[in-house]
């Protein structure tokens, strides 16, 4: 079992773990094609809590998936729906149209999710794709053709609200704008990276500038269906291309741009490193920015636009040293940037520091703020300002362990396996998903910083070509395609999804012609899309990059 799946399985069972801990756990073990594990986890959870309406029905959706076990699902399906309302009628709906002519009661799959699409809002996004997807099923027994068709427009099979294509890059949720505070919008969907904007008295103040300048006056479109007041000022809260690479469309009436006085530094590493992944930029936009900001902020300054006070705070971490929050201290809404990134920095550049994060972790808490705006809206979503004491803390703990894994001599893979839960995050369940989202990429970023490229073990001392270990897989396969198809076949099987896909990429090198790879292989990236829908949206990106899948917007 992967250590995700054994993390959120441990973190599941705790008497404080939270809905959201659960359901992302039910989507590791469908991903992964766990059905049977998912079933006897979630079975015997459910026994313990008989009462929990979610728990019976996520026993039942792995069960009726299971031969031979249909009746019995059903009824634990239907007995979930009489303890709580919401969740269990769509796991029910979902299921029973999974199931052979929705097992005789396509009824019951239009009577819950079309309840569950009357009350949408109490769900994430991107759950309404397998939604529309059961309807169709369930619309077409009931000879109900154009509410099919209708549905079948919308589905899908993911149940995240992330879409994106490579015309149009990557992006988190469909295109709004959010009002946190008064006057104070973030215009997301629209880019990879939000647009916030706080309108004042005389003007409007821009937070970052997306990534072109077409997404930035797509944002700043949404804005005018609020006001026409002229933007002043342009606030880039640290030097990455996406939150750039739009400034033209934002400063046409003359805006002041502000940023940190490191910014002209961080942007040098950013046009002078590695290409970025998959979807991250639109098709045709290069990955270099010329910015040079009318105003370079180097300690804590003030502000005051149309009777409206920021404070502005230079912190150096933790995704870059040129990071700068923008405080409004009388609404309570602090706009923090990317400081929470789980990479501690992009993952194809080395930057960022667990101390810097720290750091700039501590500044925030000393302001307390109602409200933390992130650069992006899983940021947002996952790291509210109630988690930071908490993910502090587990996060201190997981230094600790990484450095004493290292000091004991183990490898990164090794340090990566131990799998650590600190034992903190029992008493702070805010703080559960985003130390669980952060935690790998945590753990490479601190092991990167303080070792070398040689491994006692051997690991780095010679290096060898994805070519070089095609072939001598090769030669241990017969040079036969069908050993590496038997390989990836069963790591699959047991969901080892990642080391399967590696052994097929593998495989192709070697074997470029054989189709059943080449299927084998885009089956494996989809398996890996839906795998990192919920905690990895830059893997996300990445897997569905390689797939060539083009996502719609969740409905």
């Amino acid at each position: 079992m992967n250590e995700e799946i054994a993390a959120l399985s441990q973190v599941a069972t705790w008497p404080n773990a939270d809905r959201r801990t659960r359901i992302v756990l039910a989507s590791q073990f469908t991903a992964a094609g766990l059905d049977a594990e998912g079933f006897g986890f979630f079975a015997e959870l459910s026994s313990r809590t008989p009462r929990d309406g979610l728990l019976l029905a996520l026993a039942g959706a792995f069960q009726s998936r299971l031969d031979g076990q249909a009746e019995a699902a059903i009824a634990k399906l239907d007995a979930a729906t009489t303890l709580d309302l919401g969740l269990p009628h769509y796991y029910r709906g979902i299921s029973l149209a999974g199931l052979p002519g929705c097992a005789g009661r396509a009824e019951t799959v239009v009577a819950d999710l079309e309840f569950v699409l009357m009350v949408k809002d109490q769900f994430p996004l991107g759950f309404m794709r397998p939604v529309h997807a059961a309807l169709a099923r369930a619309y077409d027994l009931l000879g109900r053709a154009e509410d099919a068709a209708r549905a079948r427009g919308r589905a899908g099979h993911l149940i995240t609200g992330y879409w994106g294509n490579p015309e149009d890059g990557f992006r988190f949720v469909p295109p709004r704008l959010v009002e946190h505070a008064q006057g104070v919008h973030v215009a997301q969907g629209y880019d990879f990276a939000d647009v916030g904007f706080v309108v004042t008295g005389t003007g409007v103040v821009a937070v970052d500038a997306a990534s072109t300048p077409e997404h930035a006056a797509a944002a700043l479109g949404a804005l005018r269906e609020i006001t026409e007041l002229p933007v002043t000022h342009v606030i880039l809260t640290h030097a990455h291309l996406d939150h750039v690479g739009g400034l033209d469309a934002l400063t046409a009436d003359g805006a002041t741009v502000i940023a940190q006085a490191n910014f002209p530094r961080e942007l040098a590493i950013q046009n002078s490193g590695p290409p970025p992944l998959g979807y991250y930029l639109p098709r045709g936009h290069g990955r270099q920015a010329h910015v040079v900001p009318g105003r370079l902020v180097d300690a804590v300054e003030r502000l005051t636009v149309g009777g409206v006070d920021f404070t502005l705070i230079p912190i150096a971490g933790g995704e870059t040293e040129d990071g700068l929050v923008v405080h409004l201290p009388d609404l309570g809404v602090a706009f923090v940037g990317d400081m929470c990134m789980p990479y501690l920095g992009s993952p194809t550049v080395a930057e960022g520091s667990a101390q810097g994060l720290f750091d700039a972790m501590r500044v925030v808490m000393d302001l307390r703020p109602r409200t933390l705006i992130h650069g992006h809206p899983a940021l947002t979503e996952n790291y509210p300002v109630e988690a930071f004491p908490g993910l502090l803390a587990a996060l201190r703990d997981l230094e600790r362990i990484t450095a004493a894994g290292i000091s004991d001599g183990l490898t990164l893979a090794e340090i990566l396996r131990l799998n650590h839960l600190p034992d903190v995050l029992r008493d702070h369940p805010a703080a559960v998903m985003p130390y669980l989202v952060t935690r790998d990429t945590f753990i490479q970023r601190v092991h990167r910083g303080r070792t070398g490229y040689w491994h006692r073990s051997g690991e780095g001392v010679e290096r060898f070509t994805s070519a070089e270990l095609s072939a001598a897989l090769d030669l241990l396969g017969g040079r036969s395609a069908a050993a590496f198809v038997t390989a990836g076949l069963e790591l699959a099987r047991r969901g080892e999804h990642p080391l399967a896909l590696h052994v097929v990429d593998l495989g192709l090198l070697s074997h470029a012609g054989a189709p059943e790879l080449a299927g084998l292989r885009q089956s494996l990236l989809e398996s890996m899309v839906a795998r990192n829908q919920l905690l990895n949206p830059f893997k996300f990106m990445h897997y569905a990059s390689l797939a060539g899948l083009a996502l719609d917007p969740a409905e």
